[in-house]
């Protein structure tokens, strides 16, 4: 038998294997949704986006394209996780949609979530949901979805309140959280939180304590209740933005804390409530290095971390006096050092103490001579001599001499030495040189001043340490 060139073809044909024609995912399109029974929870697949299409009337509200479709109805209400881990690419986009009426255009968006973040969805019984999966990228690769439920955490409802005593830190996945029929709305927030948790604080010891909530990955909202039910709560405190809580608490009382997240965050709420901290004490004065002649003012800059305040003080000034303000005032009437008392008390009662050595100590030397000679001639050298008397300690004492000129006083030099405490009139002596000049019999006499500075401290007096002399007569 004679076997043509086409019959070979033809055999090759159905011998050898060919490229299959790649096709689109089964539920490329709305109207072949992969439908899911929420009953069997986790689901979970992997599929291609590849060849998956963008049929005509379809949008999505986060951008999406290669989309493929996912359809439930759930028999109660519940919260819905839809996950996109494991994907082969990055930029899985999320859209969760509810159905109103027939077809494509009867969806209604309610959701979505770009770049690969999960999607939280809060879903009713008998209503009918999609989830339109997608790229943010053209073609992507591997999707690998997972569809689970959320459980509701144990402490979610008032009467399932987690029992506390103190200390006490928890964290909980609050994510699945609801809110209960009449559950109080914390007055310090911003509405209502997507969902609560509930703890029953009981504590052994009557005294303040704290609340603490932690920021992670959103902020929480505390409040503070007293009462037996929901329909009878009294609201004691809230904070939110991870502040300090403080409230008191009988021993044997129960309290309870409701814990959300601001702005309809859902995630892990994170806290700890233990005996609130003591206040801190401190306080400063002015001058730093005061006299008997200074009215020193003392400045409180104590604090609270428990965020209540200081609502009074007690101050003892070390001498026998006392004040209550917040900033008082205080003169020594000899010098010495003094220990200084600060005692803050919030409103609740805590207090805290603090004390400072006070020490006052006052400097005053005096220019009490100034000898310069009636006259003097051009190139002439002569002595200018200033007296200090110091009664009170031993010092360093700088003095600065100068001269009138025409447009003031020129400066002349400097003299640094040790003063003594010397009585009966008696004062150290600074010894100056001077030359007269030319300048000086121009203007026809001269004019000196001098200027003590006590070295190393604070004159407690310094308008007595400046003098002037009388003229000097300059002969040219």
């Amino acid at each position: 038998m004679r076997i043509t060139l086409a019959v070979l073809v033809g055999i090759a044909a159905l011998l050898l294997p060919g490229t299959a024609a790649a096709i689109p995912p089964a539920n490329d399109n709305f109207a072949n949704a992969t439908v899911i029974d929420l009953s069997s929870l986790p689901y979970s697949e992997t599929v291609s986006l590849v060849e998956a299409g963008y049929e005509g009337g379809e949008s999505a509200y986060c951008g999406a394209s290669n989309t493929v479709w996912y359809s439930f109805t759930p028999s109660s209400d519940a919260l819905i996780r839809v996950d996109s881990s494991g994907s082969g690419f990055y930029g899985a986009v999320f859209n969760a949609y509810r159905q109103n009426g027939s077809g494509i255009g009867g969806l209604s968006q309610i959701t979505c979530s770009p770049y690969s973040g999960p999607l939280l969805l809060a879903v009713e019984a008998g209503t009918t949901y999609y989830v339109q999966a997608g790229s943010a990228y053209w073609g992507s690769g591997n999707l690998r979805l997972t569809i689970e439920e959320v459980p509701a955490p144990g402490n979610d409802d008032f009467a399932d309140a987690t029992a506390i005593g103190s200390p006490f830190p928890d964290s909980v996945d609050a994510t699945a959280a609801s809110i209960e029929s009449g559950e109080p709305t914390p007055s310090c927030g911003y509405g209502q939180s997507a969902g609560t948790i509930w703890y029953a604080f009981t504590p052994s010891v009557s005294r303040s304590y704290a609340v603490t909530s932690t920021y992670t990955g959103l902020w929480p909202q505390v409040a503070v209740y007293t009462g037996t039910s929901l329909n009878n709560l009294t609201s004691l405190g809230c904070r939110t933005f991870g502040n300090l809580l403080t409230f008191q608490a009988e021993a044997g009382e129960t309290y309870y804390l409701q814990l959300g997240g601001l702005f309809g965050d859902r995630g892990t709420i994170s806290f700890s409530i233990d005996v609130a901290p003591d206040p801190v004490a401190n306080f400063g004065w002015f001058p730093g290095d005061p006299s008997m002649y200074d009215n020193v003012g003392f400045s409180d800059f104590s604090h609270d971390p428990a965020g209540l305040g200081i609502q009074s003080r007690s101050w003892s000034f070390g001498d026998g006096s006392t004040d209550t303000s917040c900033c008082p005032t205080h003169r020594y009437a000899v010098d010495g050092t003094y220990e200084v008392t600060l005692t803050v008390t919030t409103p609740d009662g805590r207090s805290a103490s603090v004390s400072r050595q006070v020490e006052v100590r006052t400097h005053d030397v005096t220019i009490t001579k100034m000898q310069v000679p009636q006259s003097g001639n051009v190139g002439q050298t002569r002595q200018i001599t200033v007296g200090l008397s110091n009664k009170r300690y031993g010092e360093t004492v700088q003095v600065q001499l100068y001269k009138s000129g025409p447009g003031g006083f020129e400066f002349v030099g400097t003299l640094v030495q040790s003063v003594p405490i010397r009585g009966g009139g008696r004062t150290t002596d600074f010894k100056f040189s001077y030359t007269f000049t030319s300048a000086d019999a121009v203007l026809g006499k001269v004019t000196f001043k001098a200027i003590a500075q006590v070295v190393n401290a604070r004159d407690a007096v310094p308008a007595d340490n400046e003098a002037i002399s009388l003229p000097t007569k300059v002969n040219g």
